[in-house]
């Protein structure tokens, strides 16, 4: 299973910006239920869930980015999208999709993160 992101970028405060994540592989559990989240890391913290996810359709949030973030997927061409909008200076870091089999958290994440991508960055200024 490979993840491979984009659409990083820079921009200013208020803006927005869209992340994509290409997904090749299966990730399914017995019950044919997964996963895929985002996740974000800035320099100097730890890396923190931001939104997933799961293959029935449900999603979670991190508090921090509830009503200005939105996931979703394209189930067919295995594509998971990240639409940030209202972009703040505290929403910059380093961007990453993960996925695995099994549910979402509350919080903006998925119960197992098997395979990572590489990331993407977001700065927001």
């Amino acid at each position: 299973v490979q993840l491979v992101e984009s659409g990083g970028g820079s921009v200013q405060a208020g803006g927005s910006l869209r992340l994509s994540c290409q997904v090749s592989g299966t990730i399914n559990n017995r019950e044919g239920r997964n996963c895929m989240g985002w996740w974000r890391q800035a320099p100097g913290k730890e890396r923190e869930g931001v939104a997933a996810i799961a293959s029935d359709g449900s999603t979670t949030y991190a508090a921090a980015v509830k009503g200005r973030f939105t996931i979703s997927k394209d189930s067919v061409k295995n594509i998971l999208y990240l639409q940030m909008d209202y972009l703040k200076p505290e929403d910059t870091a380093m961007y990453s999709c993960a996925a695995g089999a099994g549910g979402v958290v509350e919080g903006g994440y998925c119960h197992v993160n098997t395979y990572r991508g590489q990331g993407t960055q977001v700065t927001v200024s």
